[in-house]
């Protein structure tokens, strides 16, 4: 009897704090779907703003499906609607960012990989370490954090002490490692907030030590959002580590004649191939079937608080988004230029970091691999916004225009090695 008593109020707390109610919104409006330290898991759920009292006036919502069928079966996603933007997250994922609409404007791109695919169907060892892209069809793909950027070998120390040759494949793991802990949060004040948060962790004995908790946030009826990650080194040891944002466009904003606009320092081609277009690395052609992918390493400038500002508008100028973030956070932006048939995945990407996508030896010897001292912690936020007006555009492009402040940009002709 105090053993199915004991099992009643067990199930009873969950169903408190999974549920939209009084309960849960005694905790701080805070919502657990996933939880592997409490053995937690919703496969469906929802909340409105008119469950929790949070500006009645705008309608909106948070809610969890899980995927069926294919090499989806399996995969969660988060959906938030805030009245005006749907932003759909991928826990499965890494919590990575599958697309983001607003009205007729998408953030994302038409990938070749339909369906969005569970991790277990990704080896990333596959096609000499590029088995990540059997996966990739994100609006924003999180790179990292033992490492990140194209495959290679690199030394490290094995368990005996020893130094030994390890193969690393594109991108690192952490967008195929599925959340452990994933919840959603209300805030009152000081203004409305939904805030959908997960904790990805990348561990291995006698290896990285690594949790990320990553968030993504918005107020209701907004045309902006941001994401802000904290990276922690759990290891008794100091550890190195590697992030890089994959953020992914296609059309509608990409095409002919959309532009990047950004202060730059400066310009350097990633290859020998982006090296001979590196003087309109800004300008996007149409799809061109055979394009082989141009990437240009960018240096940004930053304004007075150390923010820095990217954007990309459309041919017409009327439509675009932009990025914010501070340089000592991500002090590299990678431009990565995939203007190939719409069938083989017409993409440009955007792609804040803290290094650029050399695989990591060679990285390391440029000096851009930073380390994370035993618990030292690291934040990352990037603020995003959706503009669908030429006046918006132009306000930002002035920004832009601020910030570079009448310096110039280096472009250099060839790449760093």
């Amino acid at each position: 009897m105090v053993a199915n008593m004991r099992l009643l109020l067990s199930v009873m707390a969950i169903v408190a704090t999974a549920m939209p109610g009084k309960a849960a919104l005694a905790q701080g409006g805070r919502y657990v779907l996933t939880s592997a330290d409490q053995n937690i898991d919703l496969e469906n759920w929802q909340i409105t703003g008119r469950d929790t009292g949070v500006a009645s006036d705008i309608s909106w919502s948070v809610r969890r499906q899980r995927l069926h069928g294919g090499k989806q079966d399996g995969v969660d996603l988060i959906v938030i609607d805030n009245g005006r933007l749907t932003i759909t997250v991928v826990p499965t994922r890494g919590m990575g960012i599958l697309r983001v609409v607003m009205g007729d404007l998408r953030l994302g791109w038409d990938s070749p990989v339909r369906e969005v695919v569970h991790p277990k169907y990704v080896n990333l060892e596959a096609r000499g370490g590029l088995g990540w892209l059997e996966g990739f069809n994100e609006w924003l793909a999180r790179c990292g954090l033992e490492w990140a950027g194209h495959p290679g070998t690199d030394r490290f120390i094995n368990n005996v002490g020893e130094q030994a040759e390890m193969n690393l494949t594109l991108h690192g793991k952490v967008e195929n490692i599925p959340a452990s802990e994933v919840e959603v949060i209300v805030e009152r004040e000081p203004r409305p907030r939904i805030r959908v948060r997960g904790r990805v962790d990348e561990r291995a004995f006698y290896g990285p030590k690594l949790e990320l908790w990553t968030e993504l946030s918005t107020e209701p009826g907004s045309s902006t959002f941001r994401i802000e990650d904290t990276l922690t080194n759990r290891s008794a040891f100091e550890s190195e580590f590697q992030i890089l944002y994959h953020v992914n466009y296609g059309p509608p904003l990409l095409g002919a004649g959309a532009r990047f606009s950004a202060p730059l320092r400066r310009v350097t081609p990633f290859n020998a191939h982006a090296a001979k277009d590196v003087a309109t690395y800004a300008a996007y052609a149409g799809p061109v079937r055979g394009f082989i992918e141009q990437v240009y390493n960018l240096h940004p400038f930053a304004d007075s608080d150390g923010r820095s500002l990217l954007l990309l508008s459309n041919a017409a100028r009327d439509r675009g988004v932009s990025m914010g973030f501070a340089v000592s956070e991500l002090p590299y932006v990678t431009q990565w230029k995939n203007l190939t048939a719409l069938e083989e995945g017409y993409v440009t990407g955007l792609e804040p970091g803290t290094g650029f996508p050399y695989t990591r030896r060679l990285e390391r010897e440029a000096g851009r691999v930073p380390k994370l001292k035993p618990g030292e912690t690291r934040h990352f936020a990037i603020e995003f916004g959706v503009h669908t007006t030429a006046a918006a555009v132009a306000a930002i492009e002035e920004r832009i225009t601020r910030i570079q402040d009448g310096r110039s940009t280096q472009i250099d002709r060839a790449p760093e090695r």
